[in-house]
């Protein structure tokens, strides 16, 4: 078996809303927020791929193993996964196939897509027909490829919660603001005044509450809530 492995501390878990935990290293980058499922046949070799996110490396070890139970009679389970928004843990194997076939071309395919906090395993079913080195790595990376593909991914940002409260005419204008710059509402609230909840981006941040502040002519009172990580779901 080949194994390969990086370690380093700080990895950003979890899904969705992050709550108020601030880290140091605010830089975007892509997650899978559902997992998926590819398969592809080489040869009669049939090649299943799974792809689960997970946030730490004991939840890609239990992935892994439990993929190797559900399809225990298969040849080989080779598995990839990266942990952390800047890489900081990863790990492939081979799982009995030629040093560099399978694993190391799996998890080139996860940090080629820009993913983090994400497992694959793909499962051989040997057909009979030796590939060689180059039709393994083809097929495992493949595999990967396909799975990717019925996968939910987003990107893991840095933003801030904020409220926004205004009267009747203030709110149609921040409505017409925010559709222009594509944001949409977490929550509105009708009163005696209209209060409007937004999660933005934090490098959209002060841009946006200057243009409310134009739109309504500084009538609108703005209450930053929150700083948090949140992931924003690819389209």
């Amino acid at each position: 078996m080949a194994d390969a492995e990086t370690k380093a501390s700080g990895a950003v878990s979890g899904w969705g809303i992050m709550g108020k935990r601030i880290e140091a290293d605010r830089t975007p980058y892509r997650v899978v927020t559902e997992g998926g499922q590819g398969e592809l046949v080489e040869k009669k070799s049939r090649f299943i791929a799974t792809v689960k996110p997970v946030t730490t490396e004991e939840e890609a070890l239990s992935f892994i193993e439990e993929t190797k139970k559900k399809y225990w009679d298969a040849r080989h389970n080779c598995s990839a996964f990266v942990i952390g928004g800047r890489a900081e843990l990863t790990r492939c194997s081979d799982d009995g196939e030629p040093s560099g076939t399978a694993g190391r071309p799996m998890l080139e395919v996860l940090l080629g897509e820009g993913l983090r906090n994400a497992a694959v395993v793909v499962t051989r079913y040997f057909g009979g027909v030796l590939l060689g080195t180059g039709g393994l790595v083809r097929a495992y990376s493949g595999a990967v490829r396909e799975a990717l593909r019925s996968c939910r991914t987003g990107t893991m940002r840095f933003g801030t919660r904020l409220l926004i409260g205004t009267d009747y005419t203030g709110a149609g204008k921040i409505q017409y603001l925010m559709g222009q710059r594509g944001i949409s509402a977490e929550k509105i609230d009708y009163s005696d005044r209209v209060s409007i909840q937004v999660l933005l981006r934090q490098e959209d941040l002060e841009v946006f509450r200057k243009e409310v502040t134009e739109c309504t002519s500084g009538r609108a009172v703005m209450e930053e809530l929150e700083q948090l990580f949140y992931i924003e779901p690819d389209k």
